[in-house]
């Protein structure tokens, strides 16, 4: 009898639920996933140009104000959609860029891809000269707007979420 024919015998004789396969089931519990509740509410491609940024800001604005949420949230929306579309139009190298808006009952999420790659400073940052520029610290203000921000990079691109509380 071949290896593959007396494993099949084995493990049909010992049966589905053997002992031995009772404990693995047992020292592996499942994760119980909760049901995704946000809903998406805009999906948009732009070209990843400067143009894009008010329009997108824009978008930004009216979803919070059809949704009838605080200006403290539309404020925090449209900052974040701001600064990630910048960062996307200036550092990326991306031809275009996509934003997704959610929603759930308790908060707005912004996802914002592009398909490029960071592009660094063409000089060092000097932190002290920098401090009063009006540019360099768009992540900041995404994190201080957000309750939880991500940023993935892979070969693809760039992937940055930002999620905020309403």
């Amino acid at each position: 009898m071949s290896k593959a024919a007396a494993h099949s015998a084995s493990t049909a004789a010992a049966g589905p639920l053997s002992p031995s396969r009772a404990s693995v089931q047992r020292e592996r519990p499942r994760e119980s996933v909760p049901p995704r509740t946000s809903r998406p509410l805009a999906v948009i491609a732009l070209s990843a140009t400067p143009r894009s940024v008010p329009l997108l800001r824009r978008l930004a604005r009216n979803l919070v104000r059809g949704r009838r949420l605080c200006d403290t949230t539309e404020e925090a929306l449209t900052v974040i959609v701001t600064e990630l579309a910048t960062n996307a139009v200036l550092h990326s190298g991306s031809p275009d860029l996509a934003v997704m808006f959610e929603a759930d009952d308790t908060s707005l999420t912004v996802t914002v891809r592009d398909g490029g790659h960071w592009r660094a400073r063409p000089t060092p940052r000097c932190e002290g000269a920098d401090m009063d520029a009006a540019f360099g610290r768009g992540l900041s203000l995404v994190d201080a707007y957000s309750v939880d921000t991500s940023v993935r990079r892979s070969a693809e691109g760039t992937v940055v979420r930002a999620v905020v509380a309403v």
